[in-house]
């Protein structure tokens, strides 16, 4: 108990760590992370685009070319076939979008996803959970669309009754929800921890018995390595979200599942 008396540790508020003052009605550091994304993703492009074709690509146009073929290779041939390809540039926008939103999470000074708040996992999944069932219609027509989800090929007629009500919760409310709870839910997880290990290493290393103080290096360790894994995170889901994505798009594009 004495120990803990001399150890500054306090964990702040919950809506301290996920909310700031804004810095104009309704515009705070979450959503300036969230336009800076779109602007140096969109930047990143126009700068590419540019660029002379005939010159062997540098920079900016060999940075746009990489994350390009990754999309298509990884992402698009692997979930959409060659036939998904027209999907590069949505897929490739969100992605991006995606990503840059993660990082901040552990740039200093910023030290937030902007995913990490509910409001931009939901609406990029309201943005796909739209873009799966228009193309679903646009493919088979409304009729033949509702027909293949709610009554998939080759299942038993007297299955119906359970399948059918699965499909519409799964297609319509579950796959949604899913992709932003996922997305939320990873980075909020991951942000919370490198607070909670950040301010035990400060707490560690400012406590007034110096015995104390050696032993702050033990959660400064895992602040370090949970700051790396973090920076992968980041990318993995944004990885899984676009695919996932493209997989949600392939099955409305068919009848068959």
């Amino acid at each position: 108990m004495n120990n803990l008396s001399i150890l500054a540790f306090e964990l702040p508020p919950i809506n301290m760590l996920l909310r700031w003052r804004d810095v104009a009605p309704t515009i705070n550091k979450v959503v300036l992370i969230g336009i800076a994304a779109a602007v140096i993703g969109i930047g990143i492009f126009l700068v590419a685009a540019r660029k002379d074709p005939k010159v062997a690509p540098k920079g900016a146009r060999n940075l746009a070319e990489v994350i390009i073929d990754f999309i298509e290779k990884q992402i698009i041939l692997q979930t959409m076939g060659p036939a998904g390809l027209v999907w590069t540039p949505f897929l490739l926008t969100l992605f991006i979008f995606i990503y840059l939103s993660n990082v901040p999470g552990v740039i200093p000074f910023l030290q937030m996803p902007a995913t990490a708040r509910m409001g931009i996992p939901a609406a990029l999944a309201l943005i796909v959970w739209v873009v799966y069932n228009a193309t679903g219609i646009r493919h088979q027509g409304p009729l033949g669309y509702f027909k293949s989800v709610l009554f998939p090929p080759g299942v038993p007629k007297a299955l119906y009754v359970l399948i059918t009500p699965i499909e519409l919760i799964s297609t319509f409310i579950v796959r949604p929800f899913s992709l932003a709870i996922r997305l939320f839910a990873n980075m909020l997880a991951g942000h919370l921890l490198l607070v909670i290990f950040a301010l035990l290493s400060e707490a560690l290393f400012q406590a007034r018995d110096r015995i104390l103080i050696p032993i702050g290096v033990l959660p400064f360790a895992v602040l370090v390595f949970l700051t790396s894994f973090e920076v992968l995170v980041a990318f993995l889901q944004a990885y899984i979200f676009t695919t996932l994505t493209a997989v949600y798009i392939n099955m409305a594009s068919h009848a068959e599942h």
